[in-house]
């Protein structure tokens, strides 16, 4: 009979924010194929769907034959469900709203994940937030607010998308760092893929439209690798770090997603975001630093 050993947590951060910077490198791949994919006409509901149905054929093709029904064996799966929907309430959201916006703005709006991370951490996670990093909270969020501009013209009701989508985000990563030790990170991805592409197959099979251009099906098959590859990278990650730790590296994305907006879809960033955007990343290297000096005097233990 097969067996799946699973993982400890171990204590490395470092290792833990080179992995997760890997992920978010993926995940502006996975939103770069699902604009483009948008933009050649494919519905919405279907690009969701490749990204998971391929992200589940690879999790199959690369683990059963290892592990057998180890793979699919859980004893935790109320909580590996209410991750998958956490990661889909995310893809969903933010699928519709880069149909419409810059890949700069969901980028930035994708800022407020630590912030909502760091918040949730303490009734989900049990982990300490004190005052300093509330306040780092705050000014993050002002810094947001800056780059969106609310009540302004250029202000689009998609961006309220994009913070659902990050909502839902913050409680994967702090779902994934409860199973990290409990679950094997392919067994975890195994459900994400599957929950996802059983909800989704009887709306996307019903209007499914092929691409027709070469381009377009290179984005048809990167939303889903890219998504099997980071969401690996991220479990990983979750191992050898705190969630409270890696979420701040998110912020490095916008350097991904401002090459990715200007090169491929001619969409250079606003003067907003070089105005926002340093206030949201120092708040988020703030609530980090702290988190290593609060590591330096009592160690987080590692449950």
């Amino acid at each position: 009979m097969a067996t799946t050993t699973i993982a400890p947590l171990e204590e490395r951060r470092l290792l833990g924010i080179g992995l997760v910077l890997g992920a978010f490198f993926m995940f502006t791949g996975i939103d770069t194929s699902a604009k483009w994919l948008g933009l050649a006409g494919i519905p919405a509901l279907q690009i969701v769907f490749l990204r998971y149905a391929i992200h589940l054929g690879l999790v199959s093709a690369v683990h059963l034959p290892e592990r057998g029904l180890a793979l699919v064996r859980t004893r935790h799966l109320k909580l590996q469900f209410l991750r998958a929907l956490g990661l889909f309430g995310a893809t969903v959201c933010n699928f519709i709203a880069v149909r419409y916006l810059p890949l700069t703005t969901t980028g930035a709006v994708a800022f407020t994940m630590p912030l909502f991370v760091c918040a949730l951490s303490v009734p989900m996670l049990g982990e300490p937030v004190g005052w300093r990093r509330w306040t780092a909270v705050a000014v993050g969020f002002i810094g947001v607010l800056i780059i969106v501009q609310p009540g302004t013209a250029d202000f689009h009701p998609a961006v309220l998308l994009s913070f659902l989508g990050t909502l839902s985000a913050a409680l994967y990563f702090l779902l994934t760092r409860r199973l990290a030790g409990l679950e094997s990170a392919a067994t975890q991805q195994f459900y994400v893929g599957l929950f996802a592409t059983v909800a989704l197959a009887p709306f996307a099979l019903s209007n499914w439209v092929w691409p027709t251009q070469a381009a377009d099906w290179i984005a048809f098959f990167t939303v889903g690798l890219a998504g099997y590859i980071g969401h690996q990278l991220s479990t990983v990650a979750h191992r050898f770090a705190p969630a409270s730790v890696l979420a701040p590296f998110s912020y490095l994305q916008i350097i991904f997603m401002t090459a990715s907006s200007w090169l491929i879809f001619n969409q250079p960033p606003e003067i907003w975001l070089f105005v926002g955007a340093p206030i949201v990343i120092a708040s988020g290297l703030y609530i980090w630093l702290r988190e290593r000096k609060m590591a330096r005097i009592s160690p987080e233990p590692v449950v």
